[in-house]
């Protein structure tokens, strides 16, 4: 039983400091959401994945990366109103 708590206890903690590992309450939209902001926002802080991402493109540097700030705005489009319910 305390094993069970806590595992519980280190699955709470896990999911109040990474948003990615979700909870119950995450819907699909919002789950995905935050992995592909996470995607985009370690495309940005990896200059050397950045600069080989922007060759394999054909733009410079600096377009691939405000493209990517841009897209972490709603990386996933709009949310489904029928998913909540």
């Amino acid at each position: 039983m305390a094993d069970k708590l806590r595992t519980l206890q280190n699955l709470e903690h896990l999911q109040s400091r990474y948003l990615g590992t979700g909870h119950a309450d995450t819907t699909k939209h919002e789950w995905s959401s935050n992995l592909h902001r996470d995607s985009y926002a370690s495309y940005i802080g990896h200059p050397a994945l950045l600069e080989y991402m922007s060759i394999g493109m054909g733009e410079s540097r600096e377009k691939v990366r405000a493209a990517m700030v841009e897209k972490m705005v709603r990386p996933v489009g709009v949310k489904n109103v029928e998913e909540e319910g």
